[in-house]
């Protein structure tokens, strides 16, 4: 389909946005600001807030005795007694962890009023990083459990030992991802107002929360209300997420147990540096890979060991990072056996959560950072390496051996684009030619498979099968389409988004599917769980949207076409089934000039109901929900199709390294993308753009890095460097590919994770074959220049001072 422009851009580009922070719903409304730990590990011997409380100005002052008195734990994915409120209790567990609110007047004098909070801290020994965690004497988090791991379990499918067994060489490769954020435009942001109703206590809340709607359950679980007595309500700007704001939930409960003790609504707005420091992260995980391989580098079997470290608690929806990519464990790659063992541990850090591309970024860190250990080790070009292991386009569908149904693909062929368009064998000749003058020049390669339209039953392989319960499942969207009695269109989305598109292509498909100009459909985007359709799955996350929502919207859209298409049949006196939608207009198709205007057939819906034929109901609106049946849960034996459509992404990136400064510049980059079928080839260029440069900054630049001590030393942007414009500028090629999918409407695959997923890893491959000639390895991210000063200098101590 064409690449029609953005209709969200405009107003954000002119300044009228209408972001949570210049919203006042609410008359009355107070603000609060968070006392937080300045300890990364301390017990909490006393707090008093009476000096706090008799300011002027106060309204409240809350703390640990008025979160246990009212509040729950929430509800955690798994049974490990780590409980996490959304103040610290007992102990402060990091840096940045809230332990006080101050409700005042306005933010100065709430801020005033903080400082007189008093708390009697004990400091703990602080603990870090992911092996020292697991250590028998590590520092314990949680009193109330045996150790600091979270959850652990092993899987296994296929016969790996005798693979292993059998095969000639077992290569092995342990790696290690970093800690990185999104830092969105708009930090958290949250209204509460809690009211006393005859019926109970319920609370409204505003908040910049992405989704998903998995949240709102914990959420209203930790409050002690149902579900239909928490109303969570999105604005339709919300400044940016990519997943880090699915974790402002703990901030709504704490704000709604604010606003009880005020008596008023609350309003809270993180600033930059509390967003640093306390508020969501991707996991940073350690991982060792280990492949039974053939002499031509052909693998049969794989041993995976993923260790996720989240933090001070495994908040909600972790461990969904360590689980979300377990159907396409094995990536693009045919390999009949495997075992994976994946392990959260708890740490002094701040808790983790989702961040664009979760568990892919990690995953194909390590496997894609393997398989060009595996050439290099066998002597073997890695795109050869990847041509004997790809998945054939023949195979489709393809079952992995942990239960992932790969819909749909021509792997071979993406690859093959990707190094053509690069100029494959021409960068391996320049290559050799740079280095016979001493250069520094790598080409670095990555194929991964990018899984979309979440289902998220994965979460439940954290838990045994024979204490998991009921299975859960789910990838369903839903949406609500609705005329009025001119004839306008409204689509009302529950999809959260956060820059993607949505409203664009929403209002491009349904003026497609009913015949109307683009100006005559109105898309909407606002959430209100009390009036917007959604389900627990409902949200923006893991590239839902292109396969889902768009099935749902097409439903919806036919079924409002045949309303229209009835009412136009009383107007024309002609069969419905001989009629179309076209040019704004309902028409028999064998008689073009025998039409009505769609806003005069949608007209006689509203007002004229009583000439429908007899049975038919005037139906002005339509509801839809799409739910693939092939989202289903884990099975007894533990696999699981963990999402429903797999695309497809094929990196090739060259760069150069500045032999002096270290600077890493790119000479090439190309992409190439299977999204299944294209929706919208600006968005979609879009999103791989956006993708990159996202991922850019965990490659080379961004790092939620703390001292040993527990101390985040990243939490300003003089610290925490992110990439500009300058950066973003570099040298892209971009292709496409379609396999459509057969298990979605319009054949759509998500498209927004995947070089989230992939870019990383193929830089730090080509930065790996740069440096490979001094005897320099590459494990892990980012990579500074200071990174790679020390990796040659422990190579090769003589070369470099």
């Amino acid at each position: 389909m064409s690449g029609l422009a953005r209709i969200e851009d405009a107003a954000l580009l002119t300044g009228q946005g209408r972001f949570l922070d210049d919203i006042d719903p609410l008359p009355g409304t107070l603000v609060a600001a968070i006392v937080r730990s300045p300890h990364p590990h301390a017990r909490i011997r006393g707090v008093n807030l009476e000096r706090a409380r008799r300011y002027p100005g106060v309204a409240a002052v809350i703390g640990p005795d008025e979160v246990l008195a009212t509040l729950h734990p929430f509800p955690l994915s798994v049974k490990t007694p780590m409980p996490y409120y959304p103040t610290g209790t007992d102990k402060v567990r990091y840096v940045g962890e809230p332990v006080a609110v101050v409700v005042a007047s306005n933010r100065y004098t709430a801020e005033d009023a903080a400082d007189l909070v008093e708390i009697d801290y004990e400091p703990l020994d602080a603990v870090v990083g992911t092996y020292a965690a697991l250590e028998s004497d590590a520092p314990r988090l949680h009193d109330t459990a045996a150790d600091n791991v979270a959850t652990d379990r092993t899987f296994t499918f296929g016969e790996v030992d005798d693979a292993f067994a059998r095969s000639p060489h077992t290569i092995t490769g342990r790696y290690s991802f970093p800690r990185y954020s999104s830092t969105p435009m708009e930090c958290y942001s949250v209204i509460a107002d809690w009211k006393e109703t005859d019926d109970g206590p319920e609370v409204t809340t505003w908040a910049n929360f992405h989704g998903p709607f998995s949240m709102v359950q914990v959420l209203a679980g930790a409050l002690g209300l149902p579900t239909s007595r928490v109303r969570l309500i999105v604005p339709a700007d919300i400044g940016g997420s990519f997943g880090i704001k699915a974790a402002v939930y703990p901030y709504v409960a704490l704000m709604a147990l604010a606003s009880k003790h005020a008596g008023t609504p609350v309003r809270w707005t993180e600033d930059r540096i509390e967003h640093m420091l306390a508020s969501s992260s991707g996991s940073d995980r350690e991982m060792t890979f280990e492949a039974a391989v053939d002499d031509d580098g052909v693998i049969s079997a794989l041993k995976v060991d993923l260790i996720d470290n989240v933090g001070a608690y495994l908040r909600p929806p972790e461990p969904s990072t360590l689980y979300r990519c377990f159907g396409n464990i094995t990536g693009a790659y045919q390999v009949e056996h495997v075992q994976i063992r994946a392990r959260a541990v708890v740490t002094n850090k701040a808790p983790t959560g989702l961040n664009r591309g979760f568990g892919g970024q990690q995953l194909y860190f390590g496997l894609e950072r393997l398989v060009d250990d595996i050439a290099a080790q066998r002597g073997l070009d890695p795109a050869d390496v990847r041509r004997r292991n790809l998945i054939r386009s023949d195979a489709f569908p393809y079952a992995t051996p942990s239960g992932g149904i790969y819909d749909s693909g021509d792997y071979e062929k993406a690859f093959e684009l990707a190094l053509d368009a690069a100029g494959y064998d021409r960068l391996r000749e320049k290559q050799r030619s740079a280095r016979e003058r001493g250069e520094l020049f790598g080409i670095g390669l990555a194929t991964i498979v990018d899984p979309s339209a979440t289902n998220i039953g994965y979460v439940g392989l954290a838990t045994p099968v024979h204490n998991r319960g009921r299975g859960k499942s789910g990838s369903t969207e839903h949406v609500r389409v609705s005329i009025d009695p001119q004839g306008v269109v409204t689509v009302l989305l529950g999809t959260v988004p956060q820059g993607q598109g949505h409203a664009t292509v929403a209002r491009q498909l349904v003026a497609q599917r009913l015949g109307l100009p683009l100006e005559q459909v109105r898309p909407r985007v606002e959430m209100d769980t009390t009036s917007t359709p959604w389900t627990i799955s409902s949200g923006s996350y893991s590239s839902r949207f292109a396969p889902l929502l768009t099935s749902a919207l097409i439903e919806a859209a036919d079924r409002v076409a045949a309303s229209v298409r009835t009412a136009a049949s009383v107007l024309l006196q002609a069969d419905p089934e001989e009629l179309e939608l076209a040019d704004g207009q309902v028409r028999v198709a064998e008689d073009p000039d025998r039409a009505v205007a769609f806003r005069h057939a949608a007209g006689l819906l509203h007002w004229d109901p009583g000439s429908l034929p007899d049975g038919v109901d005037a139906r002005t609106y339509e509801e839809a929900a799409f739910t693939p049946p092939q989202s289903t849960a884990a099975s007894k034996t533990d696999q699981i199709n963990s999402s429903l459509c797999y695309g497809f992404v094929a990196d090739v990136v060259a760069c150069r390294i500045d032999p002096d400064t270290l600077q890493i510049s790119f000479e090439t980059i190309s992409t190439v993308h299977d999204a299944g079928t294209i929706l919208n080839k600006t968005l979609l260029d879009g999103q791989i753009h956006g993708a990159m440069v996202q991922s850019l900054g965990g490659a080379l630049y961004e790092e939620m890095a703390y001292s040993d001590s527990g101390q985040p030393t990243a939490t300003t942007f003089m610290d925490y460097l992110c990439p500009t414009s300058a950066e973003s500028s570099f040298p892209l090629t971009s292709n496409h590919l379609e396999t459509p999918s057969p298990l979605t409407t319009l054949g759509a695959k998500g498209s927004g994770e995947g070089s989230s997923m992939s870019f990383p890893v193929a830089i730090a491959n080509a930065v790996a074959d740069a440096v490979s000639p001094h005897g320099a390895r590459i494990t892990s991210l980012p990579l500074h220049p200071n990174v790679l000063h020390e990796l040659l200098v422990a190579s090769n101590p003589t070369e470099r001072n």
